[in-house]
C-alpha cells in the first residue's frame, strides 16, 4: 500500500506541476477564495482516516513512518508521506491546510476537509444489498459521500447564521468534491466482474452530481473542483490482485490491465458530460473538472520525463 500511495504522492506533485485543471465553463474575472470545503476519500483525506478507523479498532499504517516522514516529518494523518493536492491548492491559495474535521479543534472559518481514506460514493447498504462486503471492516464506517454532506450541513450554523451571510460566505469557498469512486469500484472487485461494477457506473455518477446540486442549491456554492478517477489498471493494488490474468488483459505498452482503466475512462467520460449539463443549469456557478487519469498515464507511459 505504501507503494501505492507513494505513487499517489508523485501525482499530486505532477499535477502541481501541470497547466491549470481543465475548466468546463467558468465566469469572467478571477475570484478570491476565503476557505476550502472538501470531500472525498484518501486522495482528499487530510486526517480523519485514522481517528475514524481507532474507533472502530481498524488499523492504520499512515499512522506510522515512512507516511508523512518527507514533508511534515511525522505522521500526518495523509495517506502520503508528502502533502496531497488538496495541500498544494490551499498553499497556492495562501489559505492553511484544510483542517480534518475529527482532528482540528478550533475554527473551521477558513475550511474543513470531511474526507475519509477509503469512502465510497455510495451508502455502505447499496453494497450490503448486493453481496459485496469488500472490505467487510470499512463499510460498517459508512463515511460515503452522503455522510460526508450530512458533516458539512452540521457544521453550517457554526459557520453562518443568515441566509445572506452563508449566501456570502460559501460564495467566496472553494469547494472540492472528490475524488469519488475508486473506492466503490475496487471494493466490487473483491465478489463481481468488471462488467458487472460497470453497471454501478451510472448509480456512482448521479450521487456525485446530486451532491453537486445540492451544495449549489443548498449551500450557494460558487465554485466547485470535481476530480475524476486515476487509471486503476495501472494501481498496484489491482495488479497483484489480478495477476493471474491472460497476456491479453494487459496493455503491450504499458502493463496496465485494459479492463480496469477502460472502467476508469466511462466513469470520467460520464461524470464530464455530466458536469457539463450542470454547467449548463447553472452559468452562474464554475465547476472544475480535474483529471488524476490523464497525469497518471503520462507517469506510466513516460517515466523518464519525471526523473
Amino acid at each position: 500500500m505504501f507503494k501505492m500511495h507513494t505513487l499517489l504522492c508523485a501525482i499530486f506533485l505532477i499535477l502541481q506541476l501541470s497547466p491549470p485543471m481543465p475548466v468546463i465553463s467558468s465566469p469572467s474575472g478571477a475570484r478570491h477564495y476565503k476557505s476550502i470545503f472538501s470531500f472525498g476519500d484518501s486522495l482528499a483525506d487530510t486526517g480523519n482516516g485514522p481517528v475514524i478507523f481507532e474507533r472502530f479498532s481498524i488499523f492504520n499504517r499512515v499512522t506510522r513512518p515512512p507516511y508523512g516522514s518527507t514533508f511534515f516529518g511525522r505522521p500526518s494523518g495523509r495517506d502520503c508521506d508528502d502533502r496531497i493536492i488538496i495541500d498544494f491548492i490551499a498553499e497556492n491559495l495562501g489559505l492553511p491546510y484544510v483542517p480534518a474535521t475529527q482532528v482540528h479543534n478550533g475554527s473551521f472559518h477558513q475550511g474543513a476537509n470531511f474526507a475519509v481514506a477509503a469512502a465510497t460514493t455510495l451508502d455502505a447498504d447499496f453494497y450490503h444489498g448486493r453481496d459485496i462486503p469488500g472490505a467487510p471492516s470499512m463499510f460498517p464506517l459508512n463515511t460515503s459521500l452522503g455522510v460526508q454532506l450530512e458533516w458539512f450541513e452540521s457544521m453550517k450554523p457554526y459557520l453562518c447564521r443568515t441566509g445572506r451571510e452563508c449566501k456570502e460566505f460559501f460564495g467566496s469557498s472553494l469547494f472540492f468534491v472528490g475524488e469519488f469512486g475508486v473506492n466503490d469500484y475496487h471494493f466490487s472487485f473483491q465478489k463481481k466482474t468488471v462488467q458487472e461494477v460497470r453497471s454501478f457506473v451510472p448509480d456512482i455518477v448521479a450521487t456525485i452530481s446530486m451532491a453537486i446540486e445540492r451544495l449549489i442549491t443548498k449551500h450557494a456554492a460558487r465554485s466547485l473542483v470535481v476530480p475524476g478517477v486515476i487509471p486503476s489498471g495501472c494501481s498496484p493494488p489491482i495488479l497483484t490482485k489480478f495477476a493471474d490474468g491472460s497476456p491479453a488483459a494487459y496493455d503491450s505498452k504499458t502493463g496496465c490491465l485494459k479492463a480496469y482503466n477502460e472502467l476508469g475512462m466511462h466513469h470520467n467520460s460520464l461524470l464530464q458530460a455530466e458536469l457539463a449539463k450542470l454547467q449548463a443549469k447553472y452559468r452562474n456557478v464554475k465547476i472544475i473538472y480535474a483529471d488524476y487519469f490523464g497525469p497518471v498515464m503520462d507517469m506510466v507511459e513516460s517515466p523518464h520525463k519525471f526523473g
